[in-house]
């Protein structure tokens, strides 16, 4: 499923680098930290990934 908006993908962004280890989990906020807690690696990754273009900056 691809991220409804560009805040979601940063979150998930940083949600998967705390999964992989290159940041502290102790860093996470908010929505990456429960998307941290209740999500998958690979369904992390995949929202992560969506392009940005188009996407609203919050989803209204």
């Amino acid at each position: 499923m691809p991220a409804k908006s560009r805040a979601q993908q940063k979150a998930a962004g940083a949600a998967l680098a705390a999964k992989r280890g290159d940041m502290p989990k102790s860093q996470l906020q908010g929505a990456s930290k429960e998307m941290y807690e209740t999500m998958s690696e690979a369904e992390l990754e995949e929202l992560a990934e969506t392009d940005r273009k188009g996407l609203p900056e919050r989803k209204a």
